[in-house]
């Protein structure tokens, strides 16, 4: 049958559109969660921009490039037990050399605080 087009004919196209919308999501979920690092403020570049789960035990997904194929809601979901941060404070987190904000990491248990 001429004219059925097959995946590898569209197969650059595909990896394009895939990309163009992971990278919608990133700026729709920095944006969601602030758009800046919590720690220094960082703004310049949503691609600098990281999202750290403060507790890995009710880590669903990762929200890397594997996370950004899933929708909008569950992304959004899996962000809020996250903080935003910069990929320079991210290292400075897992390497044990600042922490995030106390009101954030309070703010994401699920505590109730009482002032």
């Amino acid at each position: 049958m001429p004219g059925k087009r097959k995946y590898k004919d569209r197969a650059a196209y595909m990896v394009r559109a895939v990309a163009k919308r992971r990278k919608k999501l990133k700026d729709l979920i920095v944006e969601y969660k602030g758009g800046q690092c919590c720690l220094c403020g960082y703004r310049k570049y949503s691609g600098a921009l990281e999202l750290h789960h403060l507790d890995k035990s009710k880590k669903e997904f990762a929200l890397s490039k594997e996370g950004l194929t899933r929708s909008l809601e569950k992304m959004k979901a899996e962000a809020n037990k996250c903080v935003l941060v910069c990929a320079n404070c991210h290292r400075e987190i897992h390497a044990k050399i600042t922490q995030p904000p106390e009101e954030t990491r309070v703010e994401n248990s699920g505590i109730t605080v009482k002032p």
